[in-house]
């Protein structure tokens, strides 16, 4: 059972569980991608630049903009962190298996783990794992404290494999806009 309504040029989806999912109806031009494309490699590129790079003037820019805002095409914007700059010098990759796999323990494995700030990315998998875990730390005590107390200790947990990332050569942002299939 779900609630369905109209905001804007969005159809908006309410179901059981409280989630939201929005039916795209915006259609993208030309222009549009272009501005996907500058804000997605620099997020804090002026209004004005960005018309200039999409080829119209500042006002219209800035009302595409807000209307990929309001689409929720555009989700936020962010700044690239450095984390060896700060100390966080280990990154590793969790695969968690869990000992049941309804749908409220999996909700309920997203909320602990959403209260987890170590934790930057939550993957949810088809197949054999349930769910990817991106975990920065300090050091290895730093992350071998976390698994103990935390991760593998959790309700539900029932494995954890790990892997350390020993190089990142490339992490990309985003999407290809390149790419993308705007005709849908």
């Amino acid at each position: 059972m779900f609630d369905a309504y109209i905001s804007g040029n969005r159809k908006v989806i309410v179901t059981e569980a409280g989630t939201i999912s929005m039916a795209q109806k915006m259609k993208l031009d030309l222009i549009d991608r272009q501005i996907l494309h500058d804000l997605q490699e620099d997020g804090r590129i002026t209004n004005v630049d960005l018309s200039k790079r999409a080829g119209i003037s500042a006002p219209p820019c800035l009302r595409r903009v807000r209307a990929l805002e309001d689409a929720a095409i555009i989700k936020g914007y962010h700044a690239d962190i450095n984390p060896d700059a700060l100390g966080f010098s280990v990154q590793v990759y969790a695969f968690v298996g869990l000992t049941s796999q309804a749908e409220s323990d999996l909700q309920d494995f997203e909320k602990l783990v959403s209260l987890w700030p170590q934790v930057r990315e939550c993957h949810m998998l088809m197949g054999e794992i349930d769910f990817l875990l991106k975990i920065v730390a300090h050091d290895w005590d730093d992350f071998q404290k976390f698994l103990t107390s935390r991760l593998t200790s959790a309700k539900n947990v029932s494995h954890v494999k790990t892997a350390l990332s020993i190089r990142s050569t490339k992490q990309l942002v985003g999407i290809p806009i390149e790419l993308a299939d705007f005709d849908n």
